[in-house]
């Protein structure tokens, strides 16, 4: 083996020494080119899509909702211009801290600041601004905008704009806002718009934005997307404060239909009214009317009371106002016309007598004496009895059907349901299935939401119920109190509405609605509301003249006599 020089040891280190640094500088060419070839064609969409973000915005223009009318073509729906304040997060200085929690240098306003002097020009506190940002952009993005003040008046508004070098982000807009012209007189009908909720957005994202405000309850919901419209659009090139520096495209919002509705808004004060008067005098703090039109199902008026003023919520409204409507124990906000279901009492009775004649239970001439009580044998005590009261404690007296409905006499009805001695009344299964061809224990279909079917009860209804703790079957008495429109049998106002509506059209039960046409901004009709019948009453014509019969005498000289 040969001896290496010291010179040439020295020449060899070196050598290898130069070998490496070559493989160095190879290397990092190697990983610059990959990551240049990363970021131009692996992630080079991504970041021209971004530059684009920061230097083009489309903005989306909210389509002014449709314009509501009563049947007569008074207005009672419109909208008027309101200013809006929202942020635009991308627009928002950065973070006022560093990613260590020290405080980061600003060329201008922090973000704090923004939110400081935001607030107090909307007297709103920046922290509940600052948490309004951060999940509206933590939901929606950068590039959504998050409302902060609806219904912002002018003065404050024209404040905003002029500081808008101090207030990065912060955008003023002129939009439309609903404006209900009779308040409470019709929120139950007409409803009203707020902003829409997580869950309705995660719903129907391609169609809404999170500072959208949609129908919440009445026509404004059922009605929502005719009212609606579409959204206009515009692309605008913007400066690196955000501030638009050219307009590139635009497309104007298409607004939303109009509702011409069924509702005559005269005879909706004037039933308003009246039902406040009535209270009044019965020393009652609810009520609800719903008047028809018996050839066609049209709600000509319905009233709820009491009832709340839905222009509250045409902006964002308090937490005051709402904590004062929703903790109300009187529930202004419940349509109770439709939403509630009651004994229908002695309106019932029209029911029973329907089914009674034409079931051949009793004819026009026949005679049931009211003595004041129809007392039953205990069934499994014949020392004891139940005792089933007329109203009238000495009772009617001898009485024909005509009769019987004039003065509503219990007794006479007790009979015609349950059966008496050797009177064969109707039984439950009978008087059951008239009630369900009366529309009863069903939804009526009304384009209104929240309706109640109520309740046409059976045996096995009763049979299931927690409060039957000892398994009760269904009993005579219960038949002679769901006769007279007690006990267990449930319904709304507006269908013992639909029931007498039927029996004074001669037999036809229709679908009871709201709205009568709809038609675009223009005044064309695109959808005309024809009456649509549910079904024809397995009851004759003859058999319900003798119902309105004893119905016109209870006005004229009964117990509806004014």
């Amino acid at each position: 083996m040969g001896l290496i020089s010291p010179e040439e040891g020295m020449l060899e280190s070196r050598k290898g020494r130069f070998l490496a640094l070559r493989a160095l500088i190879v290397l990092a060419f190697v990983v610059l080119v990959a990551q240049l070839w990363l970021l131009q064609v692996v992630q080079g969409a991504v970041y021209r899509n971004q530059a684009d973000l920061n230097r083009l915005r489309v903005y989306s223009a909210r389509a002014p909702r449709g314009i509501v009318y009563d049947r007569r073509g008074t207005l009672l729906v419109r909208n008027v211009p309101s200013f809006t304040v929202s942020i635009l997060p991308a627009d928002l200085p950065k973070s006022d801290k560093n990613n260590d929690g020290s405080k980061a240098p600003q060329a201008g306003p922090s973000r704090a600041q923004v939110f400081s002097r935001l607030g107090n020009l909307l007297h709103r506190p920046a922290a509940e601004i600052q948490k309004a940002v951060e999940e509206g952009q933590a939901q929606n993005g950068l590039y959504e905008p998050v409302t902060i003040g609806t219904n912002v008046d002018r003065d404050t508004a024209f404040l905003i704009e002029e500081q808008n070098s101090v207030l990065p982000g912060v955008v003023v807009d002129i939009e439309p806002v609903r404006q209900y012209v009779d308040g409470a007189l019709l929120s139950h009908i007409i409803g009203y718009v707020a902003r829409i909720s997580p869950q309705e957005l995660e719903k129907e994202r391609e169609s809404y934005s999170a500072s959208d405000r949609v129908g919440k309850t009445g026509v404004e919901l059922t009605y929502e997307k005719e009212l609606r419209g579409s959204k206009g659009k515009k692309q605008v090139e913007v400066d690196a404060q955000g501030r638009e520096v050219r307009l590139l495209y635009q497309m104007a919002p298409r607004p939303g239909n109009n509702l011409t509705l069924t509702i005559d808004l005269e005879l909706q004060r004037q039933i308003t009214r009246a039902l406040e008067e009535g209270m009044r005098g019965a020393n009652s703090k609810a009520g609800a009317v719903v008047a028809l039109d018996p050839q066609s199902g049209q709600v000509l008026a319905m009233v709820s009371l009491p009832s709340y003023d839905n222009n509250l919520f045409s902006g964002d409204i308090s937490k005051e106002d709402y904590q004062r409507l929703t903790k109300d124990p009187m529930r202004p906000l419940f349509n109770r016309a439709v939403g509630a279901a009651y004994p229908p009492g002695s309106t019932f009775k029209m029911v029973t007598a329907s089914a009674g004649l034409q079931d051949s239970v009793v004819k026009k001439d026949t005679v049931i004496t009211c003595n004041g009580v129809l007392v039953i044998p205990h069934k499994y005590d014949p020392t004891s009895n139940y005792k089933f009261w007329c109203y009238v404690r000495s009772g009617h007296g001898p009485l024909t059907i005509v009769d019987a409905i004039a003065y509503s006499c219990d007794v006479f009805f007790y009979t015609v349901g349950g059966g008496f001695e050797d009177f064969v009344g109707l039984g439950l299964n009978r008087l059951g299935k008239y009630a369900s061809d009366f529309g009863l224990g069903a939804f009526t279909g009304i384009d209104l939401p929240g309706e109640s079917p109520g309740l046409v009860p059976n045996e096995k209804w009763k049979l299931a119920q927690p409060f039957n703790i000892y398994q009760e079957p269904w009993l005579t008495g219960d038949t002679y109190n769901m006769s007279i429109g007690q006990g267990y049998l449930l319904m709304s106002v507006l269908q013992m509405a639909n029931v007498t509506a039927a029996v004074a059209n001669a037999g036809t039960l229709y679908k009871p609605q709201v709205v009568y046409q709809v038609s675009d901004s223009e005044g064309k009709i695109i959808r005309p509301f024809a009456p649509q019948k549910i079904r024809t009453l397995p009851i004759s014509k003859a058999n319900l003249e003798i119902v309105r019969e004893g119905m016109t005498a209870a006005v004229r000289r009964g117990t509806a006599r004014g």
